[in-house]
């Protein structure tokens, strides 16, 4: 729906120049004038009248509502946006005396040096250190520290977070206790946290509504597709059809595979997607759910910095860094250009002046991913 839009000059010369078609005689539409005031008074309610139907469109239309107005119109048709998910991972608790033994109740909260993110100790009962008896994590006499498991329990964007992500934070940003816990002196975060998604924005969720649309009551491989994808936001996924997954000719069958975003999906991963294509795929065709292969990337490069001894060393540190998040970061089919991995690491700081002995798994040419396949790292060394 259209509507054109005026502004109050354009109402008043609309009113003037229909008031004086519908009169003989000139009229005096001069500033002060009775007609004029009438005219003016008549745009003004015009241009109210015309924000309150625009107002109305913007909330009652999906392609112009946003925020709660865009979920309440989804939920008629039982369509609700991707949630957050909060970052995890684990901490070091550690303490400079290690002499009597010490507990991590599970619900201890730490946080980052400003206080904006939190996050409290979960429940993990296949950590060595776990003590189901006491419901946390043993450090005992004589042990310096002790990794545990913990999750984002306030999820947003400040300084230290990473860009569009809930809680996620470069590594040691989580620094500060929120409560003393006996025994224990520090805390901190060895590895970035980076598993942690923003709410479905509006415009994906408006994109994923038109795709669930097209997809409805309809056995196609976009029905497939948008019956995966609905599972999160960081699903990637392809589907083949007619053959198996090693590439033997069988009409009726298809192949999905499905990547969460880790490289290695598990069990219960592959099991709830099998599900959702069950309930769409087309009447007597036989498929199969797998991960995706995992391609490894070796990295080694040497850079030339500005900087000498440490600051060189802390600028190494950040380019690997860098590259290794872009790297993990690459979907299901996406290869990796050997030519990026130097534009990443010139981008990463200004002290990298340039790049030299760049190779990938040994050689200099791009690494090339296959629709079954997800490329993580395995190892990298940035001198």
């Amino acid at each position: 729906m259209t509507v054109q839009q005026n502004s109050f000059s354009q109402f008043l010369s609309g009113f003037a120049s229909t008031v004086q078609g519908k009169c003989s005689t000139l009229l005096n539409f001069v500033i002060g004038s009775v007609i004029r005031s009438i005219g003016e008074a008549t745009s003004w309610m015009g241009v109210w009248l015309q924000s309150l139907v625009l107002q109305g469109i913007a909330l009652t239309r999906a392609a112009s509502s946003n925020g709660p107005d865009l979920d309440s119109w989804l939920a008629q048709f039982g369509f609700s946006r991707l949630a957050p998910t909060a970052a995890s991972g684990n901490v070091t608790f550690s303490r400079f005396t290690p002499t009597n033994a010490a507990l991590i109740p599970v619900g201890s909260i730490v946080q980052t040096q400003n206080g904006a993110l939190q996050y409290q100790v979960v429940e993990n009962t296949s950590n060595a250190a776990w003590d189901a008896t006491n419901n946390g994590y043993d450090l005992p006499a004589g042990t310096s520290s002790v990794s545990v498991p913990v999750t984002c329990i306030t999820p947003g964007s400040n300084s230290l977070s990473l860009p569009d992500a809930s809680g996620n934070v470069s590594e040691n940003a989580i620094n500060a206790l929120y409560q003393s816990i006996p025994g224990v002196d520090t805390v901190t975060n060895p590895l970035a946290f980076t598993n942690g998604e923003n709410a479905e924005s509006d415009a994906a969720a408006r994109i994923r509504f038109v795709a669930w649309l097209a997809s409805l009551s309809k056995a196609t491989k976009a029905a497939i597709l948008a019956a995966i994808l609905v599972l999160g936001d960081n699903f990637a996924c392809n589907a083949t059809e007619n053959y198996t997954k090693g590439g033997t000719y069988q009409p009726g069958y298809f192949y999905v595979i499905v990547d969460d975003g880790t490289g290695n999906p598990t069990s219960t991963v592959l099991s709830t997607v099998y599900s959702a294509v069950d309930a769409v795929r087309p009447f007597t065709s036989t498929f199969g759910v797998f991960g995706p292969s995992i391609l490894n990337a070796s990295i080694v490069m040497a850079i030339e910095t500005t900087s000498t001894g440490v600051g060189h060393v802390a600028t190494a540190a950040l380019v690997q860094t860098a590259i290794t998040n872009y790297v993990n970061a690459l979907v299901l089919g996406q290869s990796l250009s050997y030519f990026r991995l130097g534009q990443i690491a010139l981008d990463t700081s200004p002290d990298v002046i340039s790049i030299t002995l760049l190779t990938l798994n040994g050689v200099t040419v791009d690494l090339t991913a296959t629709n079954q396949q997800v490329i993580k790292l395995s190892s990298i060394a940035v001198t």
